[in-house]
């Protein structure tokens, strides 16, 4: 007899004008799971269903790529029990009494869905309809200033992947949608199916969600203040070394109060905060790309120790080193392509 499944309907709630990527991003990772069911056949009692709905009233979706997007129609003309809803993209172009329509509907409806999600500036959605009161959320870097401003009430991380917090999780958008995907399958059906989804879609890393939207090393680049950016710059080529931010002041001629006040208005961190963040993102490649020891790693990169890489992983990445390099070094299951 052949095996019913349920289905566990996945909808995407998509604005005008969104970013092309950041809706079919984690479409394409839910429709290769569906592809793939019958070859790898989860033991689950499940198979999802997808679909793309309006914000508006019509089946076509403007993007600001220029490709439109032709949905099933709008969310009003819902009619099965929603899973799981992740909303791409934020209404800005719906007249207000739309809109208002359409945060009641988000606020109502989310009582009775599992996930519900956003990507990008969808979580100003959320936060809209109050559903981030209180929890930790992010969005794409360069509107989490913005977030942070309009919504006091949310916890905003300004450089996360993505955030669970609860049932609700925020994405900060574009590719990031791939990796809140491929977090979303893990958590139903598994890490293996999960990574043999990111295999197919030549996604290999799949990136835990505390990771960074970017890299302290980029950072450095876009320092305005000329004698800050010499300083960081002296920093990254000095990460084994003692660093005393006495004398990085020394270096600046500054006295230490007002070098910290200039370091931090430029970095929107304190120098040992700086430090310590730059030696953990270099033990991160070390521990991807080498086969050295926790200890061997924290002497390298000038945290001395393997229980102060440790402490320093938990407190910026919110995972343990060994943990991260299985994250990233894990072998993908063979699967034929």
């Amino acid at each position: 007899m052949e095996k019913q499944f349920k289905i566990r309907h996945v909808v995407f709630l998509v604005a005008p004008n969104t970013t092309l990527l950041t809706t079919v991003s984690p479409l394409e990772v839910f429709s290769k799971a569906v592809d793939l069911f019958d070859s790898i056949q989860p033991d689950v009692d499940f198979n999802y269903q997808t679909h793309v709905v309006s914000m508006g009233k019509g089946k076509q979706i403007s993007t600001s790529s220029g490709l439109p997007i032709v949905s099933e129609g709008s969310y009003t003309g819902i009619d099965f029990p929603i899973d799981t809803l992740i909303i791409t993209g934020f209404a800005r172009y719906l007249e207000p009494k739309r809109k208002a329509l359409l945060l009641e509907w988000i606020k109502n409806e989310s009582r009775n869905i599992r996930k519900v999600c956003s990507v990008c500036s969808g979580a100003f959605m959320l936060a809209e309809a109050g559903l981030l009161d209180g929890k930790r959320a992010t969005a794409h870097w360069s509107k989490n200033e913005e977030f942070a401003q309009a919504f006091p009430c949310v916890d905003v991380q300004t450089a996360r992947i993505f955030i669970k917090d609860g049932n609700v999780y925020t994405a900060a958008g574009i590719t990031s949608g791939i990796d809140l995907a491929l977090a979303l399958l893990e958590e139903d059906l598994g890490r293996t199916f999960a990574l043999h989804v990111a295999r197919w879609l030549v996604f290999y890393l799949k990136r835990p969600g505390n990771q960074s939207q970017f890299s302290t090393y980029l950072d450095c680049k876009k320092i305005g203040h000329p004698t800050i950016r010499t300083i960081c710059e002296w920093i990254i080529d000095h990460l084994q070394e003692d660093i005393v931010v006495e004398d990085l002041a020394e270096q600046a001629a500054m006295s230490p109060r007002n070098f910290a006040r200039v370091f931090v208005k430029e970095l929107r961190i304190t120098p040992a905060r700086f430090i310590n963040k730059l030696r953990v993102e270099n033990a991160g490649r070390h521990l991807i790309e080498t086969q050295l020891s926790i200890d061997e790693i924290a002497s390298q990169c000038g945290l001395k120790t393997g229980e102060n890489l440790r402490r320093q992983f938990l407190n910026f990445m919110e995972t343990t080193p060994a943990q991260y390099r299985k994250n990233f070094q894990s072998s993908f299951p063979e699967a034929s392509i």
